[in-house]
């Protein structure tokens, strides 16, 4: 089983809008390109929603059916560790395995080790085809990178044969993730992390590190474009050396987690995946959530009011939905409207302010970051907030429509 060379991720909270999303992947695909929709959800959105991983495999066909789609699609069982790993086994054939836990933790002297002495060849100036300039490898270097990670791919290689066990070699997509932590993996890193990944036997197709920067749930990317741009294409170039060397799958390639409205970065990565005609995964998750909440603002009446019943309680509970997301969102309380002031808004101000446009006199960074973290919020209101879904059904869609392929698809691909 191989993913496509363009993928995107979509998440779906409440697994109403899959028709939706599908129908941006359509008309991009129209337009000429060739993307992989991949629709995922991880353990603690399920737990939040109260929803199970076998209900995005039925909202991922039934999208596919219903639009008569003929590409390659997949479920993501999203950020998963053999903990939580079980549930997602018979429904999924995209697995992101989450081991940013486990880097840090402590490996054997003897395993660290061997796995410096395995590097042998690379010590000294290592010479990436591509990079200007070499990278000093040193021994110490090495044995600061195999204390440092040793111990997550070990985790990658226990969860991927789990997943060989349950379902067979070759049926499902490995992806491994690392980029929930607080320091980035600088190229040079990522070489030898793969070199690990490669040893232990886990065919990844997909990586995501660390990148540089801040990559804050919905809202723009933060931090020094010229460096992004210039360890994204030494990135490029590692993955691509690396498959070489290790034997890893030729489909290899990054995968950009939080990807949702990173638009300052789109024209980056779009340069240098054309450049070398390599391939990208994107993960939007928690985009479509806020085009629901957008929609139900547009629709006015009753709509409105659960859009505005939403913030008031995330507002009173901003401490306790923001805890989990703690590392990916920076919100400012003195930038968040009172609930009054919310109140007195109409429709159209609410949407303005909640959606991502850049510019737009009425955004604002930390409304939506603190919306996007409380679909907790939603899920409370049960059956209520599904009723509005279902009424509200062709306004939300056109929003969740244009949304991915007006601000992302387009922006990220060049269309």
């Amino acid at each position: 089983m191989k993913l496509g060379k363009i993928s995107i991720g979509m998440g779906d909270r409440f697994a109403h809008q899959g028709v939706a999303q599908l129908r941006a992947i359509v008309k991009a695909n129209k337009a000429g390109m060739d993307i992989s929709p991949v629709w995922n959800k991880s353990n603690r959105e399920h737990i939040y929603v109260h929803s199970h991983p076998a209900d995005v495999r039925k909202e991922a066909d039934h999208a596919v059916a219903t639009l008569d789609f003929k590409g390659k699609y997949f479920v993501d069982a999203d950020h998963i560790n053999l903990s939580t790993v079980a549930p997602f086994v018979e429904t999924a054939d995209f697995f992101t395995l989450d081991v940013a836990a486990f880097i840090g933790k402590p490996s054997p002297d003897a395993e660290v080790q061997k796995f410096v002495d395995s590097c042998s060849a690379y010590m000294g100036d290592l010479v990436i085809p591509g990079i200007q300039k070499p990278i000093k490898v040193t021994r110490e270097l090495l044995v600061e990178i195999a204390s440092k990670f040793l111990a997550a791919t070990q985790q990658a290689s226990e969860i991927y044969q789990y997943l060989v066990e349950k379902k067979g070699k070759g049926q499902f997509i490995t992806e491994v993730s690392m980029d929930e932590v607080e320091h980035p993996q600088t190229p040079v890193y990522l070489f030898f992390i793969l070199k690990m990944l490669a040893d232990k036997g886990v065919p990844a197709q997909t990586i995501a590190p660390k990148f540089t920067g801040r990559f804050n749930k919905g809202v723009d990317y933060r931090g020094d474009l010229d460096q992004f741009a210039r360890e994204f294409e030494e990135d490029i170039l590692v993955i691509d050396y690396a498959v070489k060397q290790f034997g890893l799958p030729e489909e290899l390639k990054l995968s950009v987690h939080s990807g949702s409205d990173k638009f300052s970065i789109y024209p980056i990565m779009a340069a240098v995946i054309k450049k070398y005609d390599k391939g990208l995964h994107l993960k939007t998750a928690g985009t479509t959530w806020l085009e629901e909440v957008i929609g139900l603002a547009l629709a006015g009446g009753d709509g409105l009011e659960m859009a505005k019943a939403i913030y008031a309680d995330s507002f009173n509970r901003r401490e306790e939905l923001c805890a989990p997301y703690a590392d990916v969102i920076d919100i400012d309380p003195a930038r968040l409207p009172s609930v009054e002031e919310v109140n007195s808004w109409s429709g159209e101000k609410l949407a303005n302010t909640l959606r991502h446009i850049p510019g737009h006199p009425d955004y604002n960074a930390d409304f939506r970051q603190l919306v996007h973290v409380a679909y907790k919020v939603a899920a409370e209101k049960g059956d209520a907030y599904y009723a509005m879904l279902k009424k509200y059904s062709d306004v939300i869609g056109e929003c969740v429509e244009e949304n991915i392929y007006e601000r992302h698809l387009k922006r990220l691909l060049n269309i």
